[in-house]
C-alpha cells in the first residue's frame, strides 16, 4: 500500500501499518509467515487458502478507505495530522519541489521489479486449491525464490547502472539485511527441537488435551487467537512467531476435531493485530507509532503510545482525523 505522505500531507515521521497488517493478518499464501505456519503445522500452504483469501479482500478494502480518508482529511486540514510537520517538511514545501520524470532506465528497472513480485506470485500460489485448473502450480518455496530474487538482483543493478562491483555491494548489503531475521527463526527451531527431544510438547499437549476436546470450531478459533496474541507480542517476527508456536498449537486442532489451517489463520490474524501496535515491530505501525529513522526524533514511550492527541492505535476507539 502507499503512504499517505505528500507535501501537502503532513504525515512524516510515521509509517502506515494498517494496510501491510492486513496482508499479515490475511495473507492467502505468503512466503515467510503462511508457509512456515503451514510446514510447521504439518499441512499445505492451501489448506484454508479460501478463507484468508476473503478476510484479506475484506480487510484490504477497509483499510485502504481508512488510509485514504484520512489522508483527504488532512490534506484539507493539515493541523490535524497526528504528526507535526518538520523543518524540512517546511522548507520542502516552501521550496515547492518540481515534479521530475523517469528516465528510460529507470521505467525498465520498474518494470522488472513489477514483473518479479508477479511472477513470484503465479509460482506460490497453489492454484488448485482455487479451482483454477489452467494454470499450473509450480510450488515454489525459499529455495526457488531466493534464486528468483538473486537474478532479478543482478539484472536490476546492471540495467541500473551500477556496474558489477556496484551491483555486487548492493546485493552483499541486502543479504546482510536478513541475518537477523535468520536468527530469528532459526532459535525458535532449536527450541522446537529441544522441546520435542525432551518429550516437553507430548506432555504440554496431553495436558491441553482435556481443554480442547470437542470444542466447536469457533471457541477453537477463539483460543487460539487469544493464545497467539501474547506472542505476537514478544515474537514479532511472523517467520518465528510461527515456528515456535505450530508444533505445539498445531495438534491441538486434531483433539478439538477442526482444521489446522484454522490454527495458521488465527496464528496469523493475532499477528497481524498486534503488529498495529508493537513497538518492537521491524516496520512500525500507524497512522502513526514511532519510525526510529525518522526526522522527527528517537522513539520514546511517549511518541510510541500516546501524546495529547490521544492513543496512536489505529483503531476505531482512537480519537483520530475521522
Amino acid at each position: 500500500m502507499w503512504p499517505a505522505s505528500t507535501s501537502s500531507t503532513p504525515t512524516s515521521g510515521c509509517r502506515w501499518g494498517s494496510p501491510r497488517s492486513c496482508g499479515t493478518s490475511a495473507s492467502p499464501c505468503s512466503s515467510p509467515p503462511t508457509r512456515v505456519a503451514s510446514d510447521s503445522a504439518g499441512i499445505g500452504t492451501g489448506d484454508g487458502i479460501l478463507l484468508r483469501l476473503a478476510m484479506w479482500a475484506c480487510l484490504t478494502a477497509l483499510a485502504a478507505a481508512y488510509v485514504l480518508r484520512y489522508a483527504h482529511r488532512i490534506t484539507a486540514d493539515p493541523a490535524r495530522s497526528l504528526t507535526p510537520l518538520t523543518e524540512d517538511d517546511r522548507r520542502l514545501r516552501a521550496e515547492g519541489g518540481g515534479r521530475a520524470d523517469l528516465t528510460g532506465r529507470q521505467r525498465i528497472v520498474l518494470g522488472l521489479f513489477a514483473a518479479t513480485f508477479l511472477f513470484m506470485i503465479f509460482a506460490v500460489v497453489p492454484w488448485a486449491d482455487l479451482h483454477i485448473t489452467f494454470l499450473p502450480a509450480l510450488g515454489w518455496y525459499f529455495p526457488e525464490l531466493a534464486a528468483l530474487f538473486i537474478v532479478a538482483s543482478v539484472l536490476v543493478g546492471l540495467i541500473g547502472g551500477l556496474r558489477e562491483k556496484g551491483t555486487a555491494e548492493a546485493i552483499t548489503a541486502g543479504a546482510g539485511d536478513f541475518i537477523g531475521a535468520a536468527v530469528i527463526v532459526m532459535l525458535p527451531r532449536g527450541v522446537t527441537i529441544i522441546m520435542n527431544n525432551a518429550s516437553v510438547t507430548d506432555t504440554i499437549l496431553n495436558a491441553l488435551h482435556s481443554a480442547v476436546s470437542g470444542t466447536s470450531s469457533g471457541v477453537f478459533a477463539v483460543l487460539m487467537f487469544g493464545v497467539n496474541l501474547p506472542l505476537a507480542f514478544f515474537v514479532p517476527s511472523s517467520s518465528g512467531h510461527a515456528a515456535l508456536a505450530m508444533p505445539i498449537l498445531a495438534p491441538l486442532a486434531d483433539f478439538a476435531g477442526v482444521s489446522r489451517a484454522l490454527v495458521v489463520t488465527a496464528y496469523q490474524s493475532a499477528s497481524g493485530w498486534v503488529n498495529l501496535i508493537t513497538p518492537t515491530e521491524p516496520c512500525p505501525a500507524g497512522p502513526p507509532t514511532c519510525d526510529t529513522s525518522s526526522r522527527t526524533g528517537p522513539c520514546t514511550r511517549r511518541r510510541w503510545w500516546g501524546s495529547r492527541r490521544g492513543l496512536r492505535l489505529p483503531s476505531p476507539w482512537r480519537r483520530t482525523a475521522w
